[in-house]
């Protein structure tokens, strides 16, 4: 490594909701860091991965998806992605090949021509490559080109990890020389309270589908190591009416107990020894206009205003 220049720096991923990010995140690091389902927007707060590359480290910062704002938590989640892009060193665009240039793709390009880039890279990345045929990919590509000044264009899937390679290798080369920022073996920087929160979360969500998305939050109320290597992790679900306690207990409290045993199993290859996990239902119905709650997401409740 002496004779090799360390460089290191962020990248913000950006897109609309479900556009993969979250999955190419995940890919990039090697490891699971940000919370995967099939529902928009969960993705609350920017989720840091590390993922080294040669002698570069890249931190990749997860944003929120860009959509339009209707409710508190939702401007302070565009407020965050935003955010998180204005601090990075290089920004990647995901879109979804199959939907293309959508009027969503089409704000965040106005987004990024109003707020500057301030000179730095912009890159494309197509996603979910895999869903069209070539000929429409390259008619997207160009389009997409002839829109917007990239400083590079990738055609990826980010769940089967095609051309993720030569986007990992590519955003290296543009990192600035500097000593790395975290330790070579370290993946993320949120605390392991708030990942082991967001890993409850996504197997509420999973579980839930429809029913009541993001009218629940988890926090993780304590943390405890004991003696013979194990940890007791307790949390609580807080919802915001009586209805949906129900619905998250489910019939004798099994959908609680599904949930909490995914959850555990989770956490246990993430943490590598065993967990014992607690979960509580609270009724909390103004949790959304809260800023403890906010500031357990890693959000800042000052950005919610309208």
């Amino acid at each position: 490594m002496n004779d090799q220049t360390t460089r290191a720096g962020f990248v913000a991923l950006i897109g609309e909701p479900n556009a993969g990010k979250s999955t190419l995140l995940n890919r990039m690091v090697g490891a699971k860091v940000s919370i995967v389902t099939h529902k928009v927007q969960t993705t609350r707060a920017r989720i840091r991965g590390v993922a080294m590359e040669g002698a570069s480290q890249l931190v990749f910062v997860d944003t929120p998806g860009l959509f339009r704002p209707r409710r508190k938590l939702d401007r302070a989640m565009v407020a965050a992605a935003w955010t998180g892009a204005a601090d990075a060193d290089v920004i990647v665009l995901l879109i979804e090949a199959h939907r293309g240039l959508t009027e969503g793709v089409e704000a965040i390009l106005a987004g990024l021509e109003e707020r500057g880039t301030a000179g730095r890279p912009v890159l494309l990345a197509i996603n979910k490559i895999d869903r069209v045929e070539a000929p429409k990919l390259l008619a997207l590509t160009q389009k997409m080109n002839e829109r917007y000044a990239f400083d590079g264009t990738f055609l990826i899937s980010a769940e089967k990890g095609h051309g993720v390679q030569d986007l990992r290798a590519d955003l290296a080369g543009r990192m600035p020389e500097g000593p790395w920022l975290y330790p070579e073996d370290q993946i993320a920087d949120l605390p392991l309270r708030m990942i082991a929160a967001e890993i409850t979360r996504e197997k509420l969500t999973l579980r839930l589908h429809q029913e009541l998305p993001y009218q629940l939050t988890v926090e993780t109320e304590g943390w405890e190591e004991r003696p013979d290597g194990s940890v007791r992790i307790d949390q609580v679900i807080y919802v915001i009416r009586d209805g949906h306690k129900g619905i998250v207990l489910g019939k004798k409290g099994e959908t609680t107990k599904a949930v909490g045993q995914a959850a555990r199993a989770e956490l246990e290859e993430f943490l590598g020894h065993r967990v014992h996990l607690f979960l509580q239902v609270r009724v909390r119905p103004g949790w959304l206009e809260e800023r403890e709650r906010f500031d357990a997401m890693g959000l800042d409740f000052s950005d919610g205003a309208g």
